[in-house]
């Protein structure tokens, strides 16, 4: 109603000084005098402004009649549509026009109003390759999904604009939670387009999530190909793919092709622990122990894991605990000042009995990088050099309340995850997770406290009674903490108190 007004208003305006401008020019004098062919002509200025518009439609319209001329001998000459384009010429402008007009109402954020231009360009022009897509991205702006999905099938049935179709289906799907649908429509899309790169990422991520390795290679190896993954990353997560191949093998027992893909995978990536420890493991089952050292040494040299220290203690698991001392110096002194390192010594100084040489292998980790097990290694060498109670359930205290140290946390979502995995399990993301230390610590990773039984070797059996536990009486928890001594090989009861070390250590991993 006001827009309504508004045009009323203009138009009254636009008359009203078309009149004042008229009576202007009634009244001044002068005008332009013609002369032609011995006649002499005199316009008034009112007369002259007409007499110049009427030049002007003139010439307006001899250009139109001379483009219809042309035009009309194109079509002589074989042009079968050129009189159907000069007619449709104007047509054409208006459709383009509202063609624009939608594409800004689009970038606007204006949904509806890019709906309705894009309904106009198609009336004027007839092709629904240009005016579909704007009429889809409205839709789904607007919040109208069927008629979005409707444009997109629309879409689909014609080649040139196949697989903008599919693409919009497929992102449709992947909005509302639909993986599998949009699984096999990023499978359609890569088929007709393979070097997109939004494509190849999405297909990448559902078959990581589908756990179809062998496809995500395959999707990897076309990223490559493409040069839209850098050839370092490429070999990084080609190792990560080629590890949880070898781990669903393993799965379905055949164990031979999972060493084959456990060991290309430690090959591709040195740096990926996972990798190397089952490389590691399958080298021990085929009965080549010098091969797994070699691997966990590289991997040792590249990033100190307990996890590697674990593996490399299940290549002898029967050995006393100053022969692993011994056969661990291989080991450590590839990275002798890590922290990873220092925990390691004090851990297999500690199942040797030496309790003073644990300390020194420790330094003053528990004064400068403090958390659970550098806490707990310390009540097991206090208890071990024969320290009250007191002392040593200090130190249990303090672990209870300190962070637990390096764990396996997602890059993109920090969640915090037991053992490594391919995929995240909160956002679902592809090699997301790294080896470092939580913003928040919450959750004990069952590779930080209990380390030590890895390296002091596997429990005994025993069918006898075990023998009654020592109590402890922590002042952090209001009730007795009960401190299970765990049978591990080469633990001794320590001086004076007469409970092992290993036996505090299991209590601070509990």
């Amino acid at each position: 109603m006001l827009w309504s007004l508004i045009k009323i208003l203009i138009f009254v305006a636009i008359v009203a000084a078309l009149t004042l401008g008229a009576g202007y020019l009634l009244e001044t004098d002068g005008g332009i005098q013609i002369t032609a062919g011995g006649e002499e002509y005199t316009l008034g200025p009112l007369q002259s402004v007409i007499g110049a518009l009427l030049v002007i439609l003139a010439v307006w319209v001899l250009l139109k009649l001379f483009s219809l001329l042309i035009a009309t001998l194109r079509f002589l000459n074989g042009d079968e549509t050129a009189i159907s384009r000069y007619f449709d010429r104007n047509r054409e402008r208006k459709g383009f026009q509202a063609l624009s007009e939608g594409m800004m109402a689009l970038a606007s954020g204006e949904g509806r109003l890019a709906m309705a231009k894009a309904s106009k360009a198609e009336r004027y022009l007839q092709k629904p390759e240009l005016t579909d897509l704007i009429t889809a991205q409205a839709a789904e702006m607007s919040g109208d999904r069927a008629k979005a999905e409707q444009v997109y099938k629309k879409l689909i049935q014609n080649d040139a604009t196949r697989f903008v179709g599919v693409r919009g289906i497929m992102k449709q799907k992947l909005a509302a939670g639909e993986t599998d649908v949009a699984l096999k429509l990023a499978e359609r899309a890569f088929a007709i387009k393979p070097q997109h790169e939004e494509t190849q990422d999405v297909l990448l991520q559902l078959q990581a999530q589908k756990e179809d390795w062998s496809g995500a290679r395959k999707t990897l190896n076309a990223k490559l190909k493409s040069g839209t993954m850098p050839r370092d990353v490429h070999k990084r997560r080609d190792a990560v793919l080629a590890l949880s191949e070898a781990k669903d093998v393993l799965e379905e027992g055949k164990t031979i092709d999972a060493r084959v893909a456990a060991i290309e995978a430690n090959r591709l990536s040195p740096d990926l622990i996972p990798a190397a420890v089952l490389a590691a493991q399958g080298y021990i089952e085929q009965g080549k122990p010098r091969y797994a050292v070699r691997v966990l040494k590289k991997a040792w040299e590249v990033r100190p894991h307990p996890e590697v220290a674990g593996a490399f203690a299940a290549i002898v698991p029967d050995e006393t605990p100053q022969e692993r001392l011994k056969r661990f110096q291989q080991l450590v002194k590839l990275q002798p000042d890590h922290r990873e390192t220092k925990l390691l010594m004090a851990e297999l100084y500690i199942a040797a009995e030496d309790f003073p040489a644990a300390r020194r292998a420790l330094g003053n980790l528990h004064e400068i990088d403090a958390d659970a097990r550098v806490l707990t290694i310390m009540a097991a060498i206090e208890r071990g050099e024969g320290a009250s109670d007191t002392v040593v359930k200090g130190w249990l205290a303090k672990a209870v309340t300190a962070p637990r140290g390096p764990q396996w946390v997602c890059d993109n979502c920090h969640s915090i995850h037991t053992n490594w995995a391919p995929v995240c399990a909160n956002c679902q993301s592809f090699d997301t997770l790294s080896w470092t230390v939580p913003h928040e610590s919450q959750m004990a990773a069952p590779t930080g406290v209990g380390m030590l039984p890895l390296i002091v070797g596997a429990l005994d059996d025993k069918t006898e009674e075990p023998p009654e536990a020592d109590v402890i009486e922590t002042p952090a928890e209001p009730e007795e903490a009960e401190i299970v001594e765990p049978e591990s090989v080469g633990a001794q009861p320590g001086p004076e108190t007469g409970a092992p070390p290993s036996e505090v250590l299991e209590e601070g991993r509990r």
